[in-house]
């Protein structure tokens, strides 16, 4: 008996899905199913390649009652652009839930990561940042600064963005794109550290191994994204910072504790060994408290689920149907 594995590539994922409410919710719900204990999800396999300058993570998860279940392999070498490469790339395999026997492949080149990053972007937003959010802040300036802010408009509608990298023409760059994509006012910013003073949510979206945002620049109303960690020795936010705000949430927390913020505050001492973070599904749930105040500093914490990934994996195949190229196994 032969079985049909559907194969669909970049282009076709792109046309069938984009960015918008749709995903936002897909990806809550993951989160929630994350909360409520209906997922198993193993830990991360990731594998540091400092020859090649480059790193692969495997991220898979089984999310109760959804007939099939993603693994994604996403391969990121950073040497690439110098021989017109992409840095980042990779593909989805979803397999049946039932039999074990591989539905599709999605050859989407971390476009599906992209999406479901920026959505756990958009929920930590929805349920962690103040209410009323006039300026939003991103410290990065590549594509997932980009979706992130995009991602973040959605359910928080600012009036006004600010733009901080190291390098002043791409974020010249990343403010341009933003603010026509928005229809709002982007201004580039000299100092992270006003970035921060003037806003009421920041998403970090670097690869930085030293914070780009300290502890003494979070003030009352404050509610901080940080997507950058998600590998060991990556560091985005001051331990300090971990230590004094109102509420650290982990959007796994097993996985911050190695490759997230969680792990320089450890080191550090600026958190007590043995206290477990709140998760962003039990937040959602109501298992854990959100914020308690529009004065309260947030801070979310994501390194990225193999939830996630069956999500929008299962998802795009629900939109797609029966389209692909098909190989009989």
């Amino acid at each position: 008996m032969s079985h049909e594995i559907r194969i669909v590539t970049e282009a076709e994922l792109r046309r069938a899905v984009q960015l918008g409410p749709g995903v936002v919710d897909v990806v809550e719900r993951a989160f929630v199913a994350l909360g409520e204990g209906r997922v198993i999800m193993p830990p991360i396999l990731s594998m540091e390649l400092d020859a090649a300058n480059g790193e692969v993570d495997v991220k898979t998860a089984y999310i109760e009652g959804f007939e099939s279940f993603a693994i994604k392999v996403s391969p990121g070498f950073f040497d690439n652009p110098k021989l017109g490469l992409p840095s980042l790339n990779g593909l989805m395999m979803l397999f049946s839930a039932r039999t074990g026997l591989v539905d599709a492949v999605l050859l989407d080149n971390g476009y599906l990561t992209d999406l479901r990053t920026a959505a756990a972007g958009a929920v930590a937003a929805k349920y962690l940042a103040p209410e009323t959010v006039r300026t939003a802040g991103v410290i990065g300036t590549g594509a997932q600064a980009r979706l992130q802010m995009r991602a973040a408009h959605l359910v928080r509608p600012f009036e006004r963005l600010l733009v901080w990298g190291r390098d002043a023409q791409k974020a010249a760059r990343c403010a341009a794109d933003l603010a026509e994509s928005l229809g709002i006012e982007a201004e580039v910013m000299t100092e992270a550290g006003e970035l921060v003073a003037q806003s009421q949510l920041v998403v970090t979206t670097t690869a930085a191994r030293a914070p780009v945002l300290k502890a003494e620049w979070l003030h009352e109303g404050l509610h901080v994204t940080a997507m950058g960690s998600d590998q060991p020795g990556k560091n985005e936010i001051a331990p300090k910072a971990i230590a004094a705000a109102d509420l650290y949430v982990a959007d796994r927390a097993g996985q911050v504790i190695g490759s997230g913020e969680l792990e320089a505050a450890l080191a550090a001492g600026e958190w007590r060994d043995g206290t477990i973070p709140a998760e962003l599904g039990e937040v959602i749930t109501g298992k854990a408290p959100a914020r308690r105040s529009e004065s309260d500093v947030t801070i979310c914490d994501l390194t990225g689920t193999g939830a996630q990934d069956t999500a929008i994996a299962t998802h795009v195949m629900q939109v797609i149907g029966e389209a692909g190229t098909k190989i009989l196994s």
